[in-house]
């Protein structure tokens, strides 16, 4: 016999009661995350890291923010002489912040001394977090929104790690004849009180049907039958167009999962990417005790590129974390824990150890290895060290 649905927290109850009974399922995603007092990511509930909630790639330890550091560090000397940014949406804990601060402080005095450190952090919970650990930046650190930066734009960087996937996402449903909105409906009464349940709401807009079309899912075809479900991303589009007004000239690095629409959209993908996470377990239940799961969607790399043009940024390429790491000096680091390492760095065997671990977790294809880096600019701006030119043709 399968479990009983989750019950409804109150005040998701009340919100849905307010609403008519029902809402969009992109709606109640961002209450989900984002809604300040009972969020995940709203509240500060959510914890990143090994012992947190989920792990990403800057839990595992210093050595992805040092590889990272000198495409970064490159990026803003091409920028030449006066005041530099560095901005990172969505921080989490602050962690890889810091350490990209540390690194360029370390490395690179000259340039960290004009450079200041942005963070774009919505989420009042989190940026507490983030304020306590940053007390130890060397650069000066700012807590903004993209608004305010628009304001002023500035010259420099623009990071977004593991971000536009936490957006909240539009879930769409075939029912044989129409695609249509999924819905999350409040069901009133049962002796446990009331429930969620989703279920196929108003027929898609036009708008939204020609880019369903564009995706080569309009007429979804006999492979996808009734029930098939899958994400549309309209929240990243806006992103990608305020943080275009942020930054007078410069590139944005995205790195999260995604997929090349023909993947993403896959008949076999039937229930779509979406997934809650809580405690370093995975479910396919997004209802699961709204506000205390993250919830995550991968990205469309097709969607997401033509959204990224039509803000004015330009593309300059993409590529799996696996390799990106690699073209930045890995596997050099890897080479250097089997020698005796300069003094102040990992001596023991069980440290080199596990920094070997976290560095093949980084690169391993069927976990962190498989991530995108996603690179785009606004101005001219040269192809990072990651995105290697393609061999000329024989």
């Amino acid at each position: 016999m399968s479990a009983p649905p989750p019950p409804c927290p109150v005040w998701l109850a009340e919100r849905l009661r307010n609403c008519g009974g029902a809402v969009p399922f992109q709606r109640f995603m961002a209450w989900a995350l984002h809604d300040p007092d009972h969020g995940a990511y709203g509240a500060g509930r959510l914890r990143i890291g090994r012992d947190g909630d989920f792990v990403t790639s800057p839990a595992l330890g210093p050595d992805f923010a040092a590889l990272l550091a000198p495409q970064l560090a490159a990026w803003l000397s091409a920028h030449g002489p006066g005041p530099l940014a560095l901005v990172e949406a969505g921080p989490g804990e602050g962690a890889l912040a810091l350490e990209l601060a540390q690194a360029l402080q370390r490395h690179w005095p000259a340039l960290a001394a004009r450079t200041t450190l942005w963070l774009v952090e919505p989420n009042a919970g989190m940026a507490e977090r983030q304020r306590r650990l940053l007390q130890a930046s060397p650069l000066p650190c700012r807590w903004t929104c993209w608004q305010e930066l628009a304001a002023a734009p500035v010259r420099g960087v623009v990071l977004a790690h593991e971000v536009l996937d936490a957006l909240a996402v539009e879930r769409i449903v075939w029912d044989g004849a129409l695609w249509r909105r999924q819905l999350v409906r409040l069901v009133e009464g049962g002796s446990t009180g009331p429930r969620l349940r989703l279920e196929p709401g108003e027929p898609l807009e036009p708008e939204a049907l020609a880019h369903l079309a564009a995706l080569g899912l309009d007429p979804p075809g006999e492979q996808r039958p009734a029930g098939w479900c899958t994400e549309l991303h309209p929240g990243s589009g806006p992103w990608l167009e305020a943080c275009a007004a942020a930054l007078a000239a410069g590139p944005l690095l995205v790195i999260d999962y995604a997929l090349e629409a023909w993947r993403y959209y896959a008949p076999q993908r039937s229930a779509g990417t979406l997934l809650a996470y809580r405690g370093q377990r995975a479910s396919t239940d997004p209802l699961l005790e709204p506000g205390a799961w993250d919830l995550t969607a991968h990205l469309c790399i097709d969607t997401l590129q033509e959204q990224a043009r039509r803000a004015g940024w330009r593309v300059l390429g993409q590529c799996r974390q696996g390799e990106a790491l690699l073209a930045l000096g890995l596997a050099e680091r890897l080479h250097g824990l089997q020698h005796d390492p300069p003094a102040g760095q990992a001596s023991g065997l069980a440290e080199r150890l596990e920094l070997r671990e976290a560095l093949l977790r980084l690169v391993d294809p069927h976990t962190l290895g498989d991530f995108r880096w996603l690179a785009f600019s606004r101005g001219p701006m040269a192809t990072p060290r990651f995105l290697l030119p393609p061999a000329p043709a024989p």
